[in-house]
């Protein structure tokens, strides 16, 4: 056992940073799906953009990372905003049109990248200063990576506080729970759809920035993600920020372990831990109560 957990730890290291960055894209489509009704087949263009503007922006300097950052937030925020514009008049509509809306506008915004950045996959480098390697007890582990694990991690915390802990969380699910008592206190419930949206819409976006050395953007890179995050909240729960971390956690180690273990069955492992979840607990993991 000692010497598996020694052959696979760098994989199990590895697991846990494409878990967490698979949790700021899922998040906030769990939240706009799980919280608000909302199903928005574009989220993951939201991450390509991100990573699209990493590549163009970032020269190997901090202050390239910080500008890459900033406007890849405001580009998050812009792209929530018009989604959430795009979607408002279909939310009475069903999940089938929304789902055909966001999706040709997942379809229309990927060709246009393509037109912008070409067809290929662009690796991005990440600051000079974090591009080496450091030493996890005895391997050789990339430092951005172990960073990005820091990073994430402080993320997934504000976001669990701020939805959890907070008065604007508070607000946002009692929303949920029951949205004409909330208008009848005269608060606009549009503007908390507005907020749910950029939120998760620009944490998707800066971890596009932050993820574009894990990964490259490219041609499908959104819809890989997109399916990724799906499976991600279908473990987890709708709406539940606890569930998409633990979510995410697990599929990062069934894709890492899987390649790097048994790789002629990793494509198969993903939904197989999907379908175990579900037979086992087909609300996901941590399903928020609903009224």
């Amino acid at each position: 056992m000692i010497g598996w957990l020694d052959a696979n730890f760098v994989s199990m290291v590895d697991g846990v940073a494409y878990g967490l960055l698979l949790f700021t894209l899922a998040v906030g489509l769990s939240l706009v799906f799980g919280m608000m009704d909302v199903l928005n087949l574009a989220h993951g263009t939201l991450y390509l953009a991100g990573a699209y503007t990493a590549y163009a922006l970032s020269d190997g300097s901090w202050l390239g990372l910080l500008v890459a950052l900033v406007v890849g937030l405001v580009v998050g925020l812009l792209g929530g905003a018009f989604l959430a514009a795009a979607v408002a008049p279909l939310q009475g509509r069903g999940h089938l049109d929304q789902a055909a809306l966001t999706l040709g506008i997942m379809l229309i915004a990927g060709e246009l990248l393509i037109m912008v950045f070409g067809a290929e996959v662009l690796p991005t480098a990440p600051p000079s200063a974090l591009g080496g390697s450091i030493s996890l007890l005895g391997n050789a582990y990339p430092l951005y990576r172990l960073v990005f694990i820091g990073v994430a991690g402080l993320l997934a915390a504000f976001v669990y506080l701020a939805f959890e802990r907070s008065s604007v969380g508070a607000l946002v699910r009692a929303t949920v729970a029951d949205r004409d008592m909330v208008r009848a206190m005269g608060v606009d419930t549009r503007k908390i759809l507005f907020g749910v949206f950029g939120f998760g819409a620009a944490l998707a976006a800066v971890g596009g920035v932050l993820g574009a050395p894990i990964i490259a953007p490219g041609p499908g890179i959104d819809e890989r993600v997109l399916v990724l995050s799906l499976v991600v909240i279908v473990i987890g729960g709708l709406g539940s920020v606890r569930g998409a971390l633990l979510g995410a956690l697990l599929i990062g180690q069934v894709q890492t372990l899987g390649v790097a273990v048994v790789p002629a069955y990793a494509p198969f492992l993903l939904f197989g831990a999907m379908l175990l979840v579900l037979a086992l607990r087909p609300q996901g993991l941590f399903a928020p109560a609903r009224a």
